[in-house]
């Protein structure tokens, strides 16, 4: 997977317009929209399969711990403050629930289309909802815990292996500040969040969902803080079962 991604940054990559040019009507009629012109499917139901950082994500881990996240000395001191009690009584249950942190947090997740221009993910853990925006440039005020996501198709063109089509690149900003983690590891207003999704099948049937997500926040973060996460598809809802956010 890695060595794709190479591939594509070696300009293979070809990323389908943004929603400006399908709304310009060329001599030959209007472009698909990117509901139409989309390279993999990513909808359906997934479940999330920990295969890395358990007992970072299955539990909640002590307070101080953030072994492998890049704090930088300011990132260390707010999560070293960390009091979950504050958080409830501030109604801040859902600062682990954001963007950032999101694809991380054990569940099930349901993908679909809202519009030709929106792809919605719903969370069953702390029942978020994100809408990825084709419509380029960033689309809203943002200041909740989703943020602003801007999407756009990435195609890697006459590629060989394990990507059927191409997948899908989003960035992420306005956030309302939250955590990395449920411990109270931070990031800031300011960080910017960008994801690659990419569709794998297997010879068996099976199809998995895995998501890099990198966290850029130089107010709280050394370095990018980078993950790669493991969704398995479902054939139905089994198992769905939102329930809300939780501070501890």
């Amino acid at each position: 997977m890695r060595g794709l991604r190479t591939i594509a940054l070696a300009a293979l990559v070809v990323l389908f317009p943004t929603a400006a040019s399908y709304a310009q009507a060329g001599r030959g009629g209007a472009p698909p929209t990117p509901k139409a012109a989309s390279p993999t499917d990513f909808t359906g139901y997934w479940v999330s399969v920990v295969t890395e950082d358990w007992l970072y994500r299955m539990v909640t881990p002590a307070k101080g711990d953030y072994s492998s996240v890049p704090l930088n000395p300011e990132g260390r001191k707010v999560a070293d403050a960390w009091d979950p009690t504050k958080d409830e009584a501030e109604g801040n249950q859902c600062k682990a629930y954001g963007a950032p942190a999101i694809m991380r947090v054990p569940g099930r997740m349901h993908i679909t289309w809202q519009d030709d221009f929106t792809l919605k993910i719903e969370t069953d853990a702390g029942r978020q909802i994100r809408l990825l925006n084709f419509r380029g440039g960033s689309t809203g005020s943002g200041g909740e815990w989703q943020g602003v996501s801007t999407a756009e198709w990435e195609v890697v063109a006459g590629a060989r292996g394990p990507v059927p089509g191409g997948g899908l690149k989003v960035v992420t900003t306005k956030m309302k500040p939250g955590y990395l983690r449920k411990n109270g590891v931070p990031y800031s207003a300011n960080a910017i969040v960008t994801e690659y999704f990419d569709r794998v099948n297997e010879p068996n049937g099976d199809s998995w969902l895995i998501v890099k997500t990198i966290v850029d926040d130089p107010q709280y973060l050394a370095q990018p803080f980078i993950t790669s996460t493991h969704f398995k598809k479902q054939a139905d809802a089994s198992g769905w079962n939102p329930i809300p956010c939780s501070a501890r």
